[in-house]
């Protein structure tokens, strides 16, 4: 007896690996996974402009980053005691435009020719309604909480989106010509915009990624994050407080078939001995004295030290130190 749906995840060919340098943007579902995989110390840098939600401002990130472009100062705007940047969360918000600027250019100098060396960039759509300023008829990634009267809101259409990224991937390939792009569709939804209008945004985000799938069949890739929430998980326990986010266990039940769907059976193998490592640099000792607490250490230097020799780019070097000043200490 079948108790669900069951959403087709199909496995990317080929998988990757720790060879592989990954570069995340998007919603903050791209961060939520993001995230995990720079703790199981994958080569991944993610959201260099921070969360972003709408085709078009991801489009123009990538652009800034493809051109190796700094925004300039005159792009800024000061609001409620803090200067922002209309192409940047307010996470890089500061309290005066050297400050901000510097924010922007330590992230985007840490992503420095990122885009020659990707071999996967993962793009999550979280809306297709976008905000245009209306001072300069551009659309902004973030309005950063000022009036909505000094925006002009639209949604666009598939066709904006799929012109847009047939132009901006194929100016991408001209300098990596290997890289893939695999694309999602944030299962978080906009409740603010209306139930039927967020229906209609990810319909047309969904319309969109399709058609641009057929487009570049083989380099451009889909994983169904969304389905798998709203139709695998088709529960309000799998959803947070707010009904609006996944809880804790949907995220890991979707992080878990997203790297089943990407990654090979070592790479799988390797992500393991780096969450057993930080697990077990977690853990709390009853008995921090002890012979068997002592062992314990070892193993967990034995561990990294072994990583390490297999992938010379692990960056163990604080755990590893905390680990021996602690020997040191009991003996």
């Amino acid at each position: 007896m079948n108790l669900f749906t069951s959403v087709v995840a199909s496995k990317i060919s080929p998988q990757l690996d720790y060879d592989d340098v990954l570069l995340f943007m998007g919603s903050c579902f791209a961060t939520e996974i993001g995230q995990r995989l720079q703790e199981t110390k994958l080569r991944c840098q993610l959201n260099p402009f921070g969360v972003l939600y709408n085709p078009l401002s991801i489009a123009s990130s990538l652009r800034t980053l493809l051109d190796n472009k700094y925004p300039t100062e005159d792009a800024f705007i000061f609001h409620e005691g803090l200067w922002h940047s209309f192409s940047f969360h307010g996470n890089f918000s500061a309290s005066t435009k050297e400050e901000l600027m510097g924010n922007i250019r330590h992230s985007l100098d840490t992503c420095r020719d990122v885009l020659k060396q990707v071999t996967c960039l993962f793009l999550t759509f979280g809306s297709a309604y976008v905000y245009e300023w209306k001072e300069s008829g551009k659309v902004v990634a973030n309005c950063h909480k000022l009036p909505e009267r000094l925006f002009n809101r639209s949604r666009l259409t598939v066709t904006e989106i799929v012109d847009e990224y047939t132009s901006l991937l194929q100016d991408i390939w001209m300098v990596n010509p290997t890289m893939r792009v695999l694309f999602t569709v944030s299962p978080i939804r906009h409740i603010r915009d209306g139930l039927h209008e967020n229906q209609l945004s990810k319909a047309t985000l969904l319309l969109a990624i399709d058609q641009i799938k057929q487009l570049f069949p083989g380099k451009v890739l889909y994983f169904p994050a969304y389905e798998l929430l709203l139709d695998e998980l088709r529960d309000y326990r799998f959803y947070a407080d707010d009904l609006v986010h996944p809880s804790r266990v949907a995220v890991e039940y979707i992080w878990q078939r997203f790297s089943e769907a990407c990654f090979d059976k070592d790479t799988l193998m390797t992500m393991k001995s780096v969450k057993e490592i930080k697990n077990m640099i977690e853990h709390r000792p009853f008995h921090p004295e002890s012979e068997e607490y002592e062992r314990f250490l070892q193993q967990i230097v034995l561990k990294i030290e072994t990583l390490s020799e297999k992938y010379p780019y692990f960056d163990f070097d604080k755990e590893k130190e905390s680990c021996l000043t602690k020997l040191n200490r009991l003996r």
